[in-house]
């Protein structure tokens, strides 16, 4: 088949048509189609990512938002899980706090390798308006490493959303099995 466009940058009509005829054709021919198992693995991650919701204020609501029927975070195949041990992706939503943070790292540490990091709203990137208190961690990556920030005083549903197709994205150009 050598190196052909991607199903998804050909819009619908003769020409997507044509390349899936074609592939069609190779398969019988052939009897297998060959891939990258870097890609099969990367797509198959950007499809069924879990995430362990820590929604620890006000953030935590509008995480809750996204998973309502108005946006649907399942048709992407995001289904929230409540142990670490069956979550990819961690999605901070909220004002971490210094008594917190031990346990925080515990349960990203207990997490499967490859993990990432959603922080979402302007305390877990940086401490929001606490910024200055002395019980509040000034950033979430001070305790974790953050794959995708998602701004905002509460962020949308729309912008979890957004940063969870970023974050797909993300895993589709790391390329390698292994993080």
């Amino acid at each position: 088949m050598g190196v052909e466009p991607n199903l998804r940058d050909i819009p619908p009509g003769p020409d997507q048509d044509a390349l899936l005829a074609r592939f069609g054709q190779e398969l019988d021919d052939k009897g297998f189609v060959l891939s990258n198992v870097d890609k099969l693995v990367n797509w198959a991650r950007t499809g069924s990512m879990w995430p362990m919701t820590f929604g620890l204020a006000c953030c935590g609501v509008e995480m809750i938002h996204a998973y309502m029927s108005r946006y649907d975070l399942d048709r992407f195949g995001v289904i929230p899980r409540a142990s670490p041990r069956q979550s990819d992706v961690l999605i901070v939503a909220g004002t971490l706090c210094n008594k917190m943070a031990p346990a925080f790292r515990k349960l990203y540490d207990q997490m499967a390798e490859p993990r990432w990091v959603i922080s979402m709203g302007s305390c877990a990137n940086g401490g929001g308006y606490y910024h200055y208190s002395y019980s509040v961690v000034r950033g979430c990556d001070r305790i974790v490493p953050v794959d995708i920030y998602i701004p905002g005083c509460p962020p949308t549903a729309e912008a979890l959303v957004y940063g969870i197709l970023q974050l797909q994205r993300k895993i589709r150009r790391t390329g390698s099995i292994r993080r």
